[in-house]
């Protein structure tokens, strides 16, 4: 069998659940349509016993209520007595498994009307005198009497799903002649299929979007990766080249150490320096080297006059007061606060 064949058969099969299901939904509550003293009676079975909801006259509208009643059950329709013809089959016990064949075989036998013209619905019992036979009860009427029941309530403005036929004698009991699902599943099965093949195609539809998406976002997430690693490794081999030169340019650690130590400011250097570009009025309270950053407090009668002699000592550069010079207690000597720049000893070995 073709795949499309099979498609569609298994969309058929899917349609049927669905239209049983919602049937079954809608049998929860179960709305009856009697005809009674011309006119129709609307009743609903409830727990305390059946409810009438309305009486209507022949030819008159449905009220809204039962209207709204109807939506949400299943709308059954019983036929009057006079429109039903019952027989009766008396079969083997055994032939119960067979009894939709049998009783489709023999409702031309039993009825006026011929088989693609008559509708009808069967209940079988085991049969009160013979416990090895079958009594069968049969309820037949023709299909031009169920299209005029169900076009005389759509008329009125409710839509007929099953219609009935109380069973005479025993078994006393509803049976079904014509349902909506069962005898004309035409049209609801094919808004079902409908229904199911544009649900199906829109999820289709969304999956090829969703995986295009997908792909096109991967594609563009790896063309960013490859761009960003091309990135990474150019950056990576300017570092290499920038260290490489800079490797190539700077001295061996030996040499970068005598480098250091030469121009570093040495401490025994600069006290000596210090001791010959201050005079002998003046002596120290603080001193203070960090870096190449000399700081020095003391006591002295000419505060002024330090600056010049520490600057031609050629060991300092940029000598200046960092704060204010004031009077000692004693009213004698000022208090002075000198800070300089400690010049390297290969600059002053140079002058």
């Amino acid at each position: 069998m073709p795949g499309a064949a099979i498609f569609m058969r298994w969309i058929d099969v899917l349609a049927a659940l669905v239209v049983g299901w919602r049937e079954q939904w809608r049998a929860r509550q179960v709305l009856t349509v009697a005809h009674e003293k011309e006119g129709l009676v609307f009743w609903q079975h409830k727990s305390g016993g059946n409810v009438v909801l309305a009486f209507v006259q022949a030819g008159a509208g449905i009220p809204e209520a039962v209207i709204k009643a109807g939506r949400e059950a299943l709308v059954v329709l019983e036929l009057p007595a006079e429109k039903v013809l019952r027989e009766r089959l008396s079969l083997p016990r055994q032939a119960r498994e067979f009894l939709p064949g049998i009783v489709r075989s023999q409702v031309e036998r039993l009825s006026p009307w011929k088989a693609d013209q008559a509708v009808y619905g069967f209940v079988a019992e085991e049969a009160p005198t013979d416990g090895a036979a079958l009594d069968v009860a049969v309820s037949i009427t023709s299909r031009g009497v169920v299209d005029a029941a169900r076009d005389e309530i759509a008329a009125a403005g409710l839509v007929v799903d099953r219609v009935v036929a109380k069973g005479g004698g025993e078994p006393a009991r509803s049976m079904t002649l014509w349902s909506r699902v069962a005898d004309a599943p035409g049209e609801t099965l094919r808004r079902t299929r409908m229904w199911i093949a544009a649900g199906m195609t829109a999820c289709v539809a969304l999956s090829l979007g969703a995986s295009a998406w997908a792909l096109a976002s991967a594609s563009a997430m790896q063309s960013e990766t490859e761009e960003l690693a091309s990135r990474t490794r150019s950056l990576q081999r300017r570092v290499q080249d920038t260290r490489g030169a800079a490797s190539k340019a700077m001295p061996s650690a030996l040499g970068r150490a005598w480098s250091a130590k030469e121009a570093a400011p040495s401490a025994v250097i600069t006290l000596e320096a210090l001791s010959r570009g201050l005079p002998e009025t003046a002596y120290l309270t603080d001193l203070n080297m960090e870096g190449s950053t000399l700081r020095i407090i003391g006591l002295t009668g000419d505060a002024p006059s330090l600056i010049a002699p520490l600057e031609a000592s050629g060991h300092f550069a940029d000598v200046r007061f960092f704060a204010p010079t004031t009077r000692n207690v004693d009213g004698a000597r000022f208090r002075f606060y000198i800070e300089a720049r400690i010049q390297p000893r290969l600059q002053v070995a140079s002058q």
